[in-house]
């Protein structure tokens, strides 16, 4: 399609059946709210303007989407569909195509899309339908003697015999620009429902001679709606399903299909397997023949090939080397750069640190804002010490350096090259490469002395 596009969003309903105070378009669906899915489809489509009737919530949607690409329109009172978009008419251009999206309807899809507005120009007009087995509830598709669309009828005001109908209006159309804006100012709310409605201009069409042509969306599940939290989590699963069914043609063996939940984009190598329950929001890259344990998450995160994740590891906003090994139970906070062949292992926490080439920090510790050479060993129970309060101090252990267990770091500090520290010390200055450092309080027993007994 030459003619420019815009896109008309509808997001102004309250959604009564979420039975929530937040506005139904922003409840969330795989990390995102449902009205950004629709959102991120637009763009695809290269749309000139993109322009969100919004209500229901009063500024909340505009200021949680914030988007300055964005024309927002606000629709009060909501008196229908066809009232919403007269509301973002002056904002389109009347030398293009319309294209009318839904912001509770998050799944459909960019091919279905184009198919739509390969058929709309500036003398026809194109609508998405389907067949459903119960169309209760929705607009029927009536069509002429010839099985051209004649017009769209309500639910609530169609007949008996059009109630027999299963082509059912999805809502989603393109419409010629110039067209549109002639037929929304003749709009008229004489209906059960006392509204516009947007799908009245399908028969001004038709009574202007300009022609309607259907398309249908290659799954049904592309044109549901969310109008309740049932309704949602179906969707969530409908969602997850198509993208374990991709994992699983580009190669990824997941261990369960039905339990894996993909919250942004996850981009896999070969070879890479993910056991259950894990969850991948944000941007995530797993390398070739990445392992990812159970009930793991991951947040923005890359993985180098041939790393393993051990089950119940969380890591967020981090870069993880080629062949290391983490977890279980370990947590790799933002900022955090693992380089190759490096150990972190149960319950410890890497927040904002560099860990260089084949050092491992195996137990039970801490290390924050710090910079770790090559081959350093960190034993069990060791911390940083790197905040006084009000300021974050910087901790560098510098390559072959073996730290005992049970130590702490109190930052500023550096650690020298292949030193060793004692277990069980508390370093608060600078260490000699290649010594040992250690800083403990005197070993003594006390002969005679009893344990306290409480009295009877």
């Amino acid at each position: 399609m030459s003619l420019p596009l815009d896109i008309v969003i509808l997001a102004a309903g309250k959604g009564t059946r979420m039975v929530s105070e937040l506005p139904k378009v922003l409840h969330r669906l795989a990390g995102l709210p449902l009205l950004q899915h629709v959102l991120n489809t637009a763009r695809r489509l290269n749309p000139a303007k993109i322009i969100v009737v919004y209500g229901h919530g009063g500024e909340t949607v505009p200021q949680r989407i914030d988007d300055p690409a964005i024309a927002w329109v606000k629709q009060e009172p909501q008196l229908g569909t066809g009232h919403a978009v007269q509301q973002a008419a002056p904002h389109l251009d009347a030398g293009g195509v319309t294209l009318v999206l839904y912001g509770d309807v998050p799944l459909i899809q960019q091919a279905t899309l184009e198919t739509l507005l390969q058929a709309a120009s500036d003398d026809a007009a194109a609508l998405l339908t389907v067949d459903l087995p119960d169309p209760a509830g929705y607009g029927r598709i009536v069509r002429d003697a010839n099985g051209d669309i004649a017009a769209i009828v309500e639910h609530k005001d169609a007949s008996t015999a059009q109630h027999a109908i299963r082509e059912i209006n999805t809502g989603v159309m393109a419409l010629p620009t110039a067209r549109l804006k002639d037929w929304l100012a003749r709009l008229s709310n004489d209906n059960v429902q006392r509204e516009y409605y947007l799908t009245d201009v399908i028969g001004m069409a038709v009574a202007d001679g300009v022609r309607v042509y259907a398309s249908q969306p290659r799954h049904r599940w592309e044109v549901l709606g969310v109008n309740s939290p049932a309704q949602l989590a179906h969707l969530e699963r409908l969602y997850q399903h198509e993208q374990a069914q991709r994992l699983l043609e580009q190669g990824v063996r997941l261990a369960d299909p039905k339990r894996l939940d993909v919250r942004g984009e996850l981009t896999c190598g070969r070879d890479v397997e993910i056991d259950i329950n894990c969850i991948f929001e944000g941007k995530v890259t797993l390398g070739d023949n990445v392992r990812i344990g159970a009930n793991c998450v991951l947040r923005d995160v890359s993985v180098a090939a041939d790393t393993r994740i051990a089950p119940f590891s969380l890591i967020e906003e981090a870069q993880v080397g080629a062949d290391c090994r983490i977890g279980p139970f370990a947590r790799i906070r933002p900022g955090t750069q693992l380089a190759q062949a490096v150990h972190i292992g149960n319950f410890v926490e890497i927040k904002n640190s560099q860990v260089d080439d084949g050092s491992k920090i195996n137990h039970l510790s801490y290390v924050g804002d710090s910079t770790v050479g090559k081959k350093v060993n960190v034993g069990a129970g060791t911390i940083t010490c790197n905040y006084d309060g009000v300021h974050k101090h910087r901790t560098v252990i510098e390559d072959g350096a073996f730290i005992g267990s049970d130590t702490q770091l109190v930052a500023p500090v550096t650690v020298g090259r292949d030193a060793t520290i004692g277990a069980g010390s508390t370093i608060t200055k600078d260490t000699p490469a290649e010594q040992l450092t250690l800083s403990r309080a005197k070993q003594i027993s006390i002969n005679g002395w009893k344990r306290p007994v409480k009295k009877q």
